[in-house]
């Protein structure tokens, strides 16, 4: 049976240009007068095939015995990271100081010691510059431990020196890994459960954030620590819900690299999340301006870059770019215009295969699906639905999981798939009720559902005004308003009040009238 094989991915997700180096260094390096060496021929074959299968290995590379493929495969990989590191290695600054570091110890190794503090004091410099601290502590360390054991004939004052700057650069290394931390369990907390249900979570995670926040002042962090404090505080801000303040740490972050240029080039997927969670916030507070704008910034960064990128930048391009241009279509009303990204993003999806993270996977599928719903497509909307509810993805984004259940029931309501309907309206109480997140909203939508189905039209019109006017209520309401992030309920509503056949009309009615003297 074909299995999964790390060695095989690995070829897979080669360039060209990467399996055109790795071949050549091979020929140079390791061929002899019989022919390429075995390890090559493996490549060859790992190359060729969609799935790894080692009975295709055998029968399309007879010469290698199954007693060597084991040995074969890690000499193989071993190779392939050798050659990738190489070639790679004058894109990634801290690449490049950790060869000069390896470069100094055997200096230091063969007794030449002062040799090595030059190269030492050289990718110093450069590890400043680059805010590596974690590297800068170590070569410092490697530097103290030089004039320690050895006589150098350094400057009088060397040794107060390396302290000062050991200190320092160990104090710079707790207070990132202590904000960094932070930014990743408040990631890892929206990840699992979403925003904030109640005043007990609100409390409980304001009290998480204050316990595990640094007493910094925020005018002293050099570039990472900056990055991380304002990473930290616009999670807080996002699952309590706080767009404004949200937004506030967002700007922040992306003026981090509006001052320093420089750390665009060094570590572009940041920039690009950055660039991410600066227009989720204008698409949470409505900016449209701001929003467009800001698009147009990172639609333009990706096009000047893209050549430079690596595969994760890549996708993280990927995610991003096409989160905010659905989103665009939310703000405008213009659901059917944006359909044809629905395509493009299966195709990226299936491009980039396992690259992908589960949870962006979710996401985007979701909002395909209000693509669709918004533009009248009920029956796409729920092959759409479909993927997320059945996807095995544990208790990933419980949030997205319970919404595409809600969707999908008004879907099947608006296709009158009643006797459906009423299984699945009992269906997803039950998974509401088991996930802990029937809230007021979910509970109003479900109480119409089960109660509505075979009304005539004058009682359904009734019952959706009166539905309407419920949910209006709730939406004033801190803790109710997370279940209208994910389902414009209230334009749907509106729709079916006003007779428009689809939900997008209401929306984009509401975008021109706002944007109107614009």
């Amino acid at each position: 049976m074909p299995t999964s094989d790390p060695l095989h991915r690995l070829i897979q997700s080669m360039t060209k240009a990467e399996k055109r180096h790795f071949k050549l260094d091979s020929r140079n390096d390791r061929e002899a007068e019989t022919g390429e060496a075995f390890f090559v021929q493996l490549f060859d074959v790992l190359d060729k095939i969609r799935d790894y299968d080692e009975e295709i290995i055998f029968k399309k590379a007879p010469d290698i015995k199954r007693s060597q493929l084991p040995n074969l495969k890690r000499h193989l990989y071993r190779q392939l990271l050798t050659t990738l590191r190489s070639l790679h290695n004058s894109k990634n600054m801290d690449m490049q100081i950790r060869e000069q570091l390896d470069f100094a110890r055997v200096l230091y190794n063969k007794g030449l010691y002062l040799q090595s503090l030059r190269i030492l004091e050289k990718v110093g410099d450069l590890a400043r510059t680059a805010k590596l601290n974690l590297l800068l502590l170590e070569i410092i360390e490697f530097e103290k431990m030089i004039e320690l054991r050895h006589i150098t004939r350094s400057t009088e004052n060397r040794a107060g020196q390396l302290n000062e700057h050991s200190v320092r650069a160990a104090q710079m290394v707790l207070i990132g890994e202590r904000l960094s931390g932070l930014a990743l369990q408040l990631y890892g907390i929206y990840i699992k459960t979403g925003h904030v249900k109640s005043e007990q979570d609100a409390f409980m995670l304001h009290a998480f954030f204050r316990s595990n926040l640094p007493e910094i002042n925020f005018q002293t962090l050099d570039f990472w620590e900056k990055m991380y404090y304002c990473k930290s505080y616009m999670w807080y801000y996002y699952i309590l819900q706080n767009f404004v303040k949200y937004y506030k740490y967002a700007q922040k972050w992306v003026d981090l690299y509006e001052k320093e240029p420089d750390m665009r080039r060094q570590d572009p997927d940041l920039y690009l999340r950055a660039l991410h969670n600066l227009l989720i916030s204008f698409f949470f507070t409505a900016q449209y301006d701001r929003f467009r704008t800001t698009l147009k910034q990172l639609d333009e960064y990706i096009e000047q870059e893209q050549d430079s990128f690596s595969m994760n930048t890549h996708v993280q391009a990927f995610i991003y770019q096409y989160t905010a241009k659905i989103n665009r279509h939310f703000m405008e009303g213009s659901f059917t215009a944006g359909l044809p990204l629905a395509n493009a993003v299966e195709k990226r999806i299936s491009e980039y295969g396992d690259y992908v993270d589960h949870h962006r996977i979710l996401v985007l599928y979701y909002k395909v699906a209000c693509l669709y719903f918004g533009s009248g497509d009920m029956g796409r909307a729920i092959d759409y639905l479909n993927k997320i509810i059945y996807f095995n993805a544990g208790n990933l984004r419980e949030d997205i999981q319970c919404y595409a259940r809600i969707l999908n029931l008004i879907a099947h309501y608006e296709l009158k798939n009643y006797d459906l309907l009423e299984y699945l309206v009992l269906s997803v109480y039950r998974f509401l009720a088991k996930m802990e997140d029937l809230n007021a909203v979910q509970k109003e939508i479900l109480k119409f559902l089960r109660q509505e189905l075979h009304s005539n039209p004058e009682n359904l019109l009734r019952a959706f005004r009166q539905l309407y006017a419920r949910l209006l209520k709730l939406q004033e309401l801190p803790y109710e308003r997370r279940s209208f992030l994910y389902l414009d309920i209230i334009s749907w509503l509106e729709s079916k009040i006003e007779g428009h056949p689809r939900t997008e009309e209401v929306i984009k009615d509401k975008f021109a009238e706002k944007y109107k003297n614009k």
